[in-house]
């Protein structure tokens, strides 16, 4: 095995650790595919996903919200209709959840890979994985849930992120190309790019 997982230890593939996740490769058990992070490296397809700025009724958009390096989308905070099922069906990280994010009102049918869950507030912070993911394992069918905020770098397309605004953006590989709004409440330099985070999500 000449590819090597990046030790996030995220559970995606169904083993708990990178680590194990070789072994089992080594065994013929599992195959590199099954880690989310092998595509995105091999394909780098982050840097391949081009945006116009218009999005699919005619709207423009402000910025682009991209994954962080070397994981799959852009992180997603989702919040159930019925928040009290993350404690009550046990959602732990690494669990796939199926629903539609009809809170802002989008039509389409999500899967998510969990990377946190709060038994609490019943916040679950996600990896958006495509549809695929919940033909080859059960999920946790929540049907409809709140979408909190997005997290990721920013590309800006018109104008950048700015903290206190409310503005129009666009999740990467949305499925749609349909702007959300959102109000901007952390933008950081960092090394690797522009951090932000975005909450009370719509779709206008």
């Amino acid at each position: 095995m000449a590819w090597v997982p990046p030790g996030k230890d995220c559970g995606s593939c169904g083993i708990a650790t990178c680590k194990e996740f070789v072994k089992t490769v080594k065994k013929g058990k599992k195959t590199e595919s099954d880690c989310p992070f092998y595509a995105v490296e091999q394909c780098a397809c982050q840097d391949k996903a081009r945006y116009s700025g218009i999005d699919v009724t005619g709207a423009k958009y402000d910025f682009i919200i991209r994954a962080f390096p070397g994981e799959p989308s852009a992180r997603k905070f989702i919040v159930p209709f019925r928040a009290d099922l993350v404690e009550k069906w046990d959602i732990q990280p690494g669990a796939l959840v199926t629903g539609r994010p009809a809170g802002p009102g989008c039509p389409l049918y999500h899967a998510l890979r969990v990377l946190s869950a709060n038994p609490v507030t019943g916040v679950l912070e996600c990896h958006t994985v495509g549809p695929l993911a919940a033909r080859k394992e059960k999920a946790f069918d929540v049907q409809a849930y709140h979408v909190h905020a997005f997290e990721g770098l920013a590309e800006t397309v018109l104008r950048p992120p700015t903290l206190g605004l409310r503005q129009r953006f666009l999740p990467g590989y949305c499925m749609i190309d349909l702007a959300h709004t959102a109000l901007v409440n952390m933008v950081l330099k960092k090394k690797d790019g522009v951090h932000v985070r975005v909450e009370d999500i719509r779709i206008l």
